[in-house]
């Protein structure tokens, strides 16, 4: 990580708010974030206290002595009632003093701009962290199985996206938090190439040094295999959405969000493949752990 934390932020003393603190960018932003000395929250159903997007009723107490939020909706803001959730936390956070957000949206959803909307209020200090497809989907989320097994199978054909390395998204957000100059600021952050999602199984392949299929199949098979899988409904009905509604070329251009917020170019896809190789974590062919599960409840 390449993100320096100010120690004369304004918001040194505070406890920052991490909601998703257990998913795949929340638990980077509490590492980041606790390494460097600064108080942190972790918002989630094993949290102390608790908290969850679905039971509201603990929400007062998860937000006492807070100053600072990064919010993070899963599996997406497009899940319908999101737009709610999110209008009723606001508020909540504004009245009990909350001074500054940062939002995990998602590229290309309407439902997700609209929660993006919600969120810019003057009583506050926002900024809306714009994300791409999550290159570690392929690792830690939804298509790890299928990379282990040596092949994947996804209703994604010729149309490219601009894979982002869930580290950047982690160095956008950290630095949003706890510096200032980002208010009122959209980082639409993606990574510096485009790939369709057979190339970027191929750059997998080269990584690990393996024989690695991509085959491009119908969604409605993808979705019972998903089933199969034992993937939770909410997060099965994103990918459905996700593959039928948003991968339709509208995202197929490189963003500089990244290189704004924190002045550096955003991970390759390859550099990205080649570190995580490195961990073994493709060549595990057991069925993933429940961290692995539980990451995989956050998509993009």
């Amino acid at each position: 990580m390449t993100m320096n934390i100010s120690n004369h932020s304004k918001y040194d003393s505070d406890i920052i708010l991490v909601l998703g603190g257990t998913g795949k960018t929340g638990s980077r932003i509490v590492n980041h974030l606790s390494n460097h000395g600064r108080a942190v929250r972790i918002g989630s159903r094993f949290g102390t206290p608790s908290f969850a997007w679905d039971d509201p009723s603990n929400w007062h107490t998860v937000l006492e002595n807070i100053n600072t939020v990064y919010i993070n909706f899963a599996p997406d803001l497009a899940i319908p009632g999101a737009a709610d959730a999110i209008q009723s936390f606001v508020n909540l956070a504004i009245e009990m003093g909350v001074k500054r957000a940062v939002l995990l949206s998602g590229r290309g959803e309407e439902e997700a701009q609209k929660c993006e909307g919600i969120i810019q209020r003057d009583e506050w200090e926002w900024t809306v962290v714009r994300a791409s497809w999550f290159a570690q989907n392929f690792s830690e989320g939804a298509f790890v199985e299928m990379v282990q097994a040596g092949v994947v199978a996804l209703p994604a054909g010729a149309i490219k996206e601009p894979f982002v390395d869930i580290d950047d998204i982690a160095d956008v957000a950290v630095t949003a938090l706890t510096e200032s100059g980002h208010h009122q600021k959209i980082y639409e952050v993606t990574g510096p190439e485009l790939l369709t999602f057979e190339e970027a199984i191929q750059q997998i392949s080269i990584a690990t040094q393996r024989k690695i299929h991509y085959e491009q199949i119908p969604t409605d098979v993808f979705i019972e295999g998903a089933k199969g899988q034992g993937l939770p409904d909410e997060v099965i009905w994103l990918l459905n959405y996700l593959f039928t509604h948003v991968l339709d070329g509208r995202n197929a251009h490189l963003t500089h969000g990244v290189e704004e917020a924190l002045g550096r170019k955003p991970t390759a896809f390859s550099e990205y493949a080649k570190r995580t190789a490195i961990t073994g974590v493709w060549d595990n062919t057991t069925k993933g752990s429940e961290e692995t599960k539980e990451k995989a409840s956050e998509v993009l």
